[in-house]
Order: structure tokens, then C-alpha cells, then sequence
């Protein structure tokens, strides 16, 4: 296997990490109106997510500078052919920042719900706007013989780019609502679990029919067979019914680890469609861009492969042991109602003296 398959292949597992740990945060905040009963609950919600938020971003980060250092002319042109997609992105990520920073700022009711639905529509807009962008690599957009995007935003929206998005809002609500389940106690635990079990079945009949299609999309725009892009497809469509299914028997560990495999087939799904190209040409398939066209030097993928190994590693034994250290759960056990005290029978005080 040559250096340009393993940084495409990196790239897309850096894409699924993304996806699936920020994908459950970002599932949270859409449900910040929804399943808590109060402020304390809404408050709960946000620190199951607040010790590693912040983390699980750094892999879009790492996922954004490999494609620029491995892929510099995919880079180029996904950023400047998606600049006002990514920049509403990049507007819904820092709203969503700005929510968990200064909705503590005022104990106001409409100052914290403000931030509350800042937190919602930022969660929600990125997420959407990730299925479109990811979904339109491979659908294919305006791209001319110099490599150069030539459509407009526009040109990012399509029926099947819209379900992806569409689909990626949902499942990862689901995926959300199934980590409230492991990270919360008592009523608000109850109420994740309501969530997560009227999510279950649109989640996965979303994610499936986005699959389904994403394979269609591969063999109709890129020319692919239907094999491989069917086996992470399988795998996913297996997984989110396995979610529904588990999440019904109140397995929300085995759920939780399903919806988990959804997504990261997901992405599995949108990149085997894509080799060997990167960004495929809606206007011309020769002017696609590919691996082996799109890539860096031979000499800067070997440097950048050697500090792939020794740093990558570390940052995953890292986000793995915080995990660890921040994995008790929080909530409140409900109360028992108090069994009146028995005093005995009752007695009159003797009359002072």
C-alpha cells in the first residue's frame, strides 16, 4: 500500500473519530430543549459533555491539517469551493463554544435559555452542514480541468446531499440520547432513555436509507462497482438496527457501541465510494480529483507518516484515559417519600407548677 492510500485511509478514520465522539456532543445539545425537566437537569446535561467537548474537536483539527499536508490540492479546492458552507460551520461551532462559556455567566431564566438554544442550533447546523459537505465529495460538484471549483453554494444541495445531512442530524441525537443513558442517574436518566428509544427507529431507517443511497451514488457518479462500498454499508444498516434493538431491551452499552459502528460506516461507506478519487467533477469525471493527483511528495508523506505513528498514539491513550477519569455518572437518584417518624402514642405535658 502506498503513502497516498494510508493518509486517505487515515484521513477517514480521523473523519469517523470526529464523527463519533462529536457526534454524541453534538447529539446532547440538540436535545438540551427536549429531555431535561429544569435548569439543574440542563446543567447536568452539559457537564456529561463538558470535560471532553473541546477534545473530541481537536479531531476535526487533525482530520482538516492531514488533508491539507497529505492533499494540498484537495485541500485547495474543498475549501475554496466550500468556503461559505464551512464558514457557516465554523459560525455554528463557535455559538456552540460561546453557549457552554457564558450561559453560566447570569443565573437569568431567558439568559440560559438564550445559550441553551444557541448550544441547539449550533449542534444541529454543524451537524447538518457535515453530512451535505461529506455527501457532496462524493455526489460530485462543479470542478474545471485546472481543478478549481466553478459552482456556488448552491451547488452543494441536492436530494441525496440533504437526506445525508438530514440523516446525520438524527443519528446523532440517537447517538446522544444513548450516551445520556450511560452517563445519568434517576429522572433525567428515565427521560434519556424515553429519548433515545423514540430516536432508535428513525435513526436507523434514515442512516439506512442514506447508505443504501450513498452506494447508488458511488456506482451512478463515480463509476464504482457495488462492491466494496457495500460491505461498510451492510455493516451500518446491521449496526443501526442492532441499536434499535438493543436500546429496546435497555442495553444502552451494546446501543451505545452501535450507533457508534453506524456512524464510522457511514463515513466508511461515503470514502470507499470515493477511492480512488478525493473530490469527484460533476461537470467532467476527468477533471475528479485522485489520490495519486491530489497528493503531496513522496518525501513529505514519509516525514508526516513518521510522526503519525509516534503521535497519534499518544493523543488516543490521552483522550482514552480522560474519558476514564470523567466516566462516573451524575444526576440525582430520586427520593423516596419520607415514612412519617413514630413517636409512639401521644402524651400532654404536665401543667407547670
Amino acid at each position: 500500500m502506498g503513502l497516498e492510500i494510508f493518509w486517505f485511509c487515515l484521513i477517514a478514520v480521523l473523519w469517523s473519530g470526529y464523527f463519533v465522539l462529536e457526534g454524541f456532543d453534538f447529539g446532547v445539545g440538540m436535545l438540551l430543549p427536549l429531555v431535561p425537566r429544569d435548569e439543574r437537569e440542563r446543567t447536568t446535561m452539559l457537564h456529561t459533555i463538558g470535560p471532553v467537548w473541546d477534545g473530541n474537536e481537536v479531531w476535526l483539527v487533525v482530520a482538516a491539517g492531514a488533508t491539507f499536508a497529505a492533499f494540498p490540492a484537495w485541500y485547495a479546492t474543498m475549501f475554496s469551493g466550500f468556503y461559505l458552507a464551512l464558514l457557516l460551520v465554523l459560525v455554528c461551532l463557535i455559538v456552540r463554544v460561546l453557549s457552554f462559556e457564558w450561559r453560566a455567566k447570569h443565573e437569568g431564566g431567558r439568559w440560559r435559555r438564550l445559550w441553551m438554544w444557541a448550544n441547539t442550533l449550533g449542534s444541529t447546523g454543524a451537524s447538518f452542514l457535515w453530512g451535505v459537505g461529506l455527501a457532496s465529495l462524493l455526489y460530485g460538484v462543479p470542478i474545471d480541468a485546472n481543478g478549481d471549483f466553478t459552482g456556488s453554494i448552491l451547488d452543494l444541495f441536492n436530494a441525496y446531499t440533504v437526506v445525508a445531512g438530514v440523516a446525520v442530524v438524527v443519528v446523532f441525537a440517537f447517538h446522544g440520547a444513548t450516551f445520556l443513558t450511560l452517563r445519568t442517574v434517576g429522572d433525567l436518566h428515565a427521560r434519556a432513555e424515553a429519548a433515545a428509544r423514540r430516536l432508535a427507529l428513525p435513526g436507523a431507517v434514515l442512516g439506512a436509507a442514506t447508505l443504501v443511497w450513498t452506494v447508488a451514488v458511488a456506482v451512478d457518479r463515480n463509476d464504482k462497482d457495488v462492491f466494496p462500498p457495500v460491505l461498510p454499508a451492510a455493516l451500518g444498516i446491521a449496526a443501526l438496527l442492532l441499536a434499535v434493538a438493543f436500546k429496546h431491551r435497555g442495553r444502552s452499552v451494546a446501543a451505545f457501541a452501535m450507533t457508534a459502528l453506524g456512524v464510522i460506516s457511514l463515513v466508511a461507506t461515503l470514502f470507499t465510494g470515493l477511492y480512488p478519487r478525493v473530490m469527484v467533477s460533476s461537470t467532467d469525471a476527468a477533471n475528479s480529483l485522485t489520490i495519486s493527483s491530489a497528493s503531496s511528495s513522496s518525501y513529505a508523506l514519509k516525514v508526516m507518516t513518521v510522526a503519525a505513528l509516534v503521535l497519534v498514539p499518544v493523543v488516543l491513550l490521552y483522550q482514552a484515559w480522560s474519558y476514564h477519569v470523567f466516566r462516573e455518572r451524575l444526576g440525582s437518584e430520586p427520593e423516596a417519600a419520607e415514612e412519617p417518624e413514630d413517636t409512639g402514642p401521644a402524651t400532654h405535658a404536665e401543667p407547670a407548677v
